[in-house]
């Protein structure tokens, strides 16, 4: 009898067992393809918005929403998942023009909520594989800087590699700063070279 009881318990152990063989593969698939999903559409809109660069983001670019002297801007048509904010914007510069897209990807108060945040991104970003028109492939490469809430700010500047042709002045930017009592992380894609140019003229007049 006592025999009998032991083989009924290794028999309930070997089916449980047997069950969670079963259902790990099942529940690992279930919890990559989870957390792959933000991560997937960050990357692919990013590389939608890298492609159109080149075109001035004129296959991106909706309505007119603001316009000043050195800039004016436009409604992104693509947006980042729980984004508050993608702009396109104009930068009229002395010798030359140039388009910049910005999204504000979170806004917070609280400061290690955010940081967290930004590594995360960061995270998806870094060393991911774009491909731009002509199936020219590029790596995202940029060298990342641990966020202090003392600093107020902390940007981290993505260069495409190879740095060949005009996706050369190309930088993408992620950056952390204080926005008045709390904290925001934005996403950018820019022409460097004129949106500094822009930017010094405003400050300039």
């Amino acid at each position: 009898m006592h025999r009998v009881g032991i083989y009924c318990i290794l028999a309930e152990i070997l089916s449980m067992r047997n069950t969670i063989l079963t259902l790990a593969p099942v529940l690992l698939s279930a919890s990559l393809s989870a957390q792959g999903v933000f991560s997937n559409k960050t990357q692919s809109i990013l590389e939608k918005v890298i492609q159109d660069y080149p075109n001035h983001f004129y296959h991106i670019k909706g309505e007119m929403i603001a316009q000043a002297r050195q800039t004016t801007e436009y409604r992104s048509t693509l947006q980042l998942p729980g984004s508050s904010s993608c702009i396109i914007t104009l930068y009229r510069a002395t010798r030359d023009e140039g388009y910049g897209w910005t999204c504000t990807v979170l806004e917070a108060g609280n400061f290690e909520q955010v940081k967290e945040k930004f590594r995360e991104i960061y995270g998806q970003l870094t060393n991911s594989i774009v491909t731009t028109g002509g199936q020219k492939t590029f790596i995202l490469s940029g060298q990342y800087e641990e966020p202090v809430q003392e600093k107020k700010r902390t940007q981290v500047v993505f260069s495409l590699l190879p740095g060949v042709g005009e996706m050369k002045k190309l930088k993408v930017e992620l950056s952390l700063c204080q926005d008045g009592k709390g904290w925001k992380i934005v996403l950018s894609v820019n022409d460097q070279e004129v949106k500094g140019e822009a930017q010094n003229a405003i400050t300039v007049n």
